[in-house]
């Protein structure tokens, strides 16, 4: 219990140093674009070869991917039923902030300072994940608010996943080890620094795009937001828990289904036209609401 306490408590001062050196303009927002390219193009990259070096692919632990599909579809639709008396744009910005998991710049490092082990069962679920992130939650968003022009063709859709690196990498490592095959140790053991380096980038990343002011007249779209995301969070989560499945894959299935706001989802938002302020409130208390939960599953379930 010790460790899990200490390591989180070391996830958020992360955070907290970051929003600090940003406050004190030693660094700004701006500076967080350009650790996130590091983070989505190096070192994720990096920590998803490391983690999957060897993976062994089963076709139970296949269904993961399968399951990232539906999962992001399934809140989609639970977001689509619960706001259908709000504006397109609000819509717009639950289905696509209330859906979809932060695994790459959230559950991952998060995962990886607790349990490495199950680091490649969060792999195989963001590669459905990335599918439905990159462009499959938007046809599904535009078809239930009525805009049609800005639904995403499956070439689109394609083109989007073919520019991701952590995907293309996710992709890799299951063809090579769906055929066995090992990376030499000396790739590896390079690699091992630019992965070691995930956590800290993505934790200061966050604290960087950390906003905490809103006007007040928007704060109860966010609290309808938040209680649709964490409140069916918490219920699947809780399905996930008396499933009769591997203790490790119920622990992540539940850890994932509390997790904050996507970054996709907060992309996506602001390109339906909702403002920027609103969306960047929304997903950095997502972030400081999350932290503690999953935290305090770790606690109960090890």
């Amino acid at each position: 219990m010790t460790t899990i306490l200490l390591n989180s408590a070391g996830l958020f001062l992360i955070i907290v140093l970051a929003y600090l050196t940003k406050r004190a303009n030693l660094l700004s927002k701006a500076d967080g674009n350009t650790l996130s390219l590091i983070v989505i193009n190096v070192t994720l990259p990096a920590a998803i070869i490391v983690n999957l070096t060897r993976l062994e692919v089963k076709l139970n632990l296949l269904l993961l991917i399968v399951l990232g599909i539906g999962l992001n579809l399934l809140f989609v639709l639970l977001g689509g039923a619960f706001s259908r008396k709000q504006k397109p744009v609000e819509r717009a910005f639950i289905m696509h902030c209330g859906s979809g998991y932060n695994v790459g710049n959230f559950a991952l490092p998060f995962v990886q300072s607790f349990l490495p082990q199950a680091i490649p069962l969060l792999s195989l679920f963001d590669i459905g994940n990335s599918v439905m992130l990159a462009g499959g939650s938007n046809v599904v968003v535009e078809a239930l608010t009525g805009d049609a022009e800005k639904r995403p063709s499956p070439a689109l859709i394609a083109k989007r996943l073919a520019r991701s690196v952590p995907f293309l990498v996710y992709l890799v490592m299951l063809i090579l080890r769906s055929f066995a095959i090992e990376l030499p140790k000396e790739v590896t053991q390079v690699i091992q620094p630019i992965a070691s380096a995930n956590t800290f980038l993505s934790m200061f990343m966050i604290g960087l795009f950390l906003e905490l002011r809103l006007p007040r007249k928007e704060l109860n779209l966010v609290g309808r937001l938040l209680a649709i995301k964490y409140g069916f969070g918490l219920a699947i989560a809780v399905l996930f828990a008396l499933l009769p499945l591997p203790a490790i894959i119920k622990l992540v299935l539940c850890l994932l289904a509390i997790g904050p706001v996507p970054t996709f989802g907060v992309i996506s938002s602001v390109n339906a036209g909702m403002r920027a302020e609103v969306v960047g409130f929304t997903s950095s208390l997502s972030f400081l609401i999350s932290l503690p939960l999953m935290t305090a599953m770790l606690l109960v379930t090890l």
